[in-house]
């Protein structure tokens, strides 16, 4: 039985999830699904220009793991931007940084840090110690369910998987 996957940590979504070429219908498109911590990846490495070390620290990760996935969201965008194919974020395997979580019993809203999502740790109202609680940030973490193989290989034609 293979180790279950860890959270990658995420410091926001992406504000854009879907990038295309202009004048082409989407539906028309291929589409290259790229998961939320690759684009973390892209975003830490690429963007702000951090070394790999700080990177995979910054997402929990060790750091030949961080390069695999900035080496699969790489491929991933070389594929669409050569081959003329649309681009979608979603899914993946993260948490983010701060999650937001709301008592059902009394209302009391507080942040939740990663690492406690991520260590799996029993969550409850540190008001009313109910465990009747739920998430406030759409989509404080996230998971590839039920996509199987392809999806994490990002292999999608015209919006649709195969």
């Amino acid at each position: 039985m293979s180790r279950p996957m860890k959270l990658r940590c995420v410091a926001q979504l992406p504000s854009v999830a879907l990038f295309k070429p202009m004048g082409i219908p989407a539906s028309v498109l291929e589409e290259v699904c790229l998961s939320v911590e690759e684009a973390e990846s892209i975003r830490l490495r690429d963007l702000n220009r951090l070394e790999q070390e700080e990177c995979a620290r910054l997402m929990h990760v060790s750091r030949p793991t961080f390069h695999r996935i900035l080496e699969s969201a790489r491929e991933k965008l070389a594929d669409a931007l050569v081959n003329g194919k649309a681009i979608q974020i979603v899914g993946g395997n993260f948490g983010l940084r701060q999650s937001r979580f709301r008592c059902n019993n009394d209302g009391h809203e507080w942040n939740v840090p990663f690492e406690a999502l991520s260590n799996r740790i029993p969550l409850f109202c540190p008001v009313c110690s109910s465990a009747s609680i739920q998430s406030v940030s759409p989509f404080a973490f996230g998971f590839a369910r039920g996509r199987g193989r392809r999806f994490r290989e990002g292999r999608v034609r015209g919006g649709r998987q195969w």
